[in-house]
């Protein structure tokens, strides 16, 4: 079969499907189309299923698209940010017991591996603008113990990098920004994930681009990018020179079983990464829609002010919109009676992530430090949702989210 029967057959099939008639407007979509699975196919009709060719393709686009030098991809956003600490720890650049400042609402797995790997997360309120951490808050919780900041710029809305990098400099901290919402995103004509030491993304299928499951890490210092590669891949030799290597007992053994570092096995394989490589050419193209459906959504809400907060971002920063985010500001209604409003209305809606992460009951109990009474991030746990704003939703899907809202407040 020649190659444009091949994808003519694919573009006939995926029309027949209608995967775009949405009756259930959801929180997200796998935004695909004929290239995607021809380049799939090409993996797998080659046998190249696990980690090869395709992975280092993605990881070389990703690297380039963020113009960061060192590109390390993963099984998932959580394993990027599992492994970007441990690389930092076998480095000795951070040690167990060191703190980490992060923002009291967010995603479980940017704290999960801290707590795993003995370090102590601190958590810091966010602020009210755009629920991301509050920078103003952030040189009175550091202490000596203080190593690491880790912005997470949450649904896709750029954190204040100049004052967190400002910050780190002074004291001499290492910024790990999470992307894992925000790909994409731009802080002030710059990506996000540019702007630090080390910088970590989710494919995750729910996100703005996917491969289905799959994460990166991407950092500008050599060593540290070698410790991830050994990391990620059992903590085995890499780039070793003669097949036999010798260490301590270990004389003149096969390289290729030569174990440097504790590691794990968290490598992305050659099918996903090839959705990947396909999936960065659209990712402008799908932040510019869902910034288009948000502003539709937002400025057809604005008579429900008096009710309704929805984040916004600065004039000079471009939100990726990983969703369309909600709070409730008149006390007289209710977060959960709207989200089962809408949901009944065919309207998926989701939590916004952990709520207030030391409260979670996995946390509640673990070593970690609270700066002040986290007021913005406990108003949020339970005052607010967020809902789907996609590339796949069309005029009557926005119509539809903005006359259900303001049908809940009418009724």
């Amino acid at each position: 079969m020649s190659s444009d029967n091949l994808k003519n057959l694919i573009i006939n099939e995926l029309n027949k499907r209608n995967h775009f008639d949405l009756e259930k407007i959801s929180v997200a979509f796998p935004y695909f189309d004929h290239n995607e699975i021809i380049n799939a196919l090409d993996s797998l009709l080659d046998l190249k299923i696990s980690q090869g060719q395709k992975t280092k393709e993605f990881e070389n686009s990703f690297s380039k698209y963020l113009s960061m030098p060192y590109a390390a991809a993963v099984n998932s956003g959580s394993s990027a940010n599992l492994v970007a600490f441990a690389a930092l720890l076998d480095l000795k650049k951070i040690k167990k017991g060191d703190e980490v400042i992060v923002p009291s609402t967010t995603f479980a797995t940017v704290v999960s591996p801290l707590y795993q790997l003995g370090l102590v997360p601190v958590y810091v309120d966010i602020e009210n603008k755009n629920w991301n951490l509050n920078s103003n808050l952030i040189e009175e919780a550091i202490t000596k113990k203080t190593k690491v900041i880790m912005p997470v710029h949450t649904l896709g809305f750029p954190c204040e990098m100049d004052k967190i990098n400002e910050i780190a400099q002074k004291y001499n901290l290492i910024v790990i920004e999470d992307c894992c919402e925000a790909h994409g995103a731009k802080y002030k004509n710059s990506i996000v994930g540019s702007l630090s030491d080390i910088s970590t993304f989710s494919f995750f299928v729910a996100h703005n681009i996917t491969t289905g499951e799959g994460g990166m890490i991407l950092c500008k210092d050599e060593e540290l990018y070698q410790s991830i590669l050994s990391i990620r891949e059992f903590g085995r030799l890499i780039n070793y020179k003669s097949r036999f290597s010798s260490y301590g007992n270990m004389n003149n053994y096969d390289s290729r079983y030569m174990f440097m570092k504790n590691g794990y096995n968290v490598r992305l394989n050659d099918i996903s990464s090839s959705l990947g490589i396909e999936q960065i050419k659209k990712l402008d193209n799908i932040n510019k829609e869902r910034r288009r459906n948000a502003k539709y959504v937002r400025d057809n809400l604005k008579l429900l002010s008096d009710k309704i907060y929805i984040p916004t971002t600065e004039d000079h920063n471009l939100c990726a919109y990983y969703g369309f985010p909600i709070s409730l500001i008149d006390k007289n209604f209710n977060r959960n009676e709207l989200c089962l409003y809408l949901e009944e209305n065919n309207i998926e809606t989701r939590a916004i992530m952990g709520g207030c992460l030391p409260d979670q009951p996995a946390f509640d109990n673990q070593l970690h430090r609270i700066h002040d009474d986290l007021p913005i991030s406990r108003y949020v746990r339970d005052n607010a949702f967020f809902i789907g704003i996609h590339s796949a939703l069309n005029q009557s899907h926005l119509d539809k989210i903005i006359s259900t809202i303001i049908s809940f407040f009418e009724k």
